[in-house]
């Protein structure tokens, strides 16, 4: 059953910042791809590889991300850019790098960001969202978003999504890690990363779990913490004595 879309209100300054696309030209406003403007086949390479820096938010486009039939549709104009976005976030390569290492909410967070360019505008729009992904799949939650009013009116069917609103970071979509902390923490950098499993294996506390019952050395800091300070004898030395005050005087 297809539930409608939750009604939520736009709570952060977000909605109200200007967009990049009616802003005066500045080092901010962001250059914007459209497949009626490529005339040449370089050009329309340019189109290509703006779609997958915004879908896949790499820096250089890796070649395992590649989806050549659908590059060769765009190149031949039998799909539209839209589509061409359409399939990139349905191919496996997106699930297993985005969708399967994240919950739904870290999940609408990042799609938000690479298909409408903006981010979320509070927590009820990630509940409302959510919901369309568990009601609808993950594939009918990108349907869902690619074919909004808001995606509609801001890209249409032949401009690449950009970054349009932002309150502070440049730009968003290059800076975004693939998955949240807590898939990190399971298995992440923090279990593999042979700087973590040497700064554990030297820290003092791993060291003294692995001592054996009984071992002195797990007790070191409860004995220093009770041991009773040790009066020393007092010392004398043979030039702090006065021997005359010992001799006896004659009367």
């Amino acid at each position: 059953m297809d539930l409608p879309l939750l009604t939520y209100k736009p709570t952060t300054q977000n909605h109200r910042v200007v967009s990049f696309g009616t802003a005066d030209l500045n080092e901010d406003t962001p250059y914007i791809y459209r497949l009626e403007d490529a005339a040449s086949y370089p050009e329309i390479r340019d189109v290509i590889w703006a779609c997958y820096r915004q879908v896949f938010s790499e820096h250089a486009t890796l070649a395992f991300n590649r989806q050549i039939t659908l590059e060769s549709q765009l190149v031949n104009r039998v799909i539209t850019v839209r589509d061409f976005i359409r399939g990139l976030a349905k191919s496996e390569r997106f699930y297993n790098t985005v969708v399967a290492v994240n919950d739904n909410y870290r999940l609408v967070e990042v799609c938000l960001r690479r298909f409408l360019g903006r981010s979320a505008y509070n927590d009820a729009e990630k509940i409302a969202w959510s919901i369309k992904i568990g009601t609808l799949g993950f594939s009918g939650f990108v349907d869902a978003l690619l074919d909004s009013e808001e995606y509609t009116q801001a890209f249409g069917d032949f401009t690449v999504p950009y970054q349009r609103k932002r309150m502070e970071g440049r730009p968003f979509n290059l800076v975004t890690p693939r998955y949240g902390y807590e898939y990190r923490d399971k298995v992440g950098t923090t279990t593999t990363d042979w700087r973590f499993t040497i700064e554990k294996f030297y820290n003092r506390k791993f060291q003294e779990r692995r001592l054996p019952e009984g071992d002195p050395r797990k007790y070191r800091e409860l004995a220093a913490a009770i041991a009773p300070k040790t009066r020393y004898a007092q010392q004398l030395r043979a030039s702090d004595l006065d021997y005359l005050a010992k001799v006896p005087r004659r009367r």
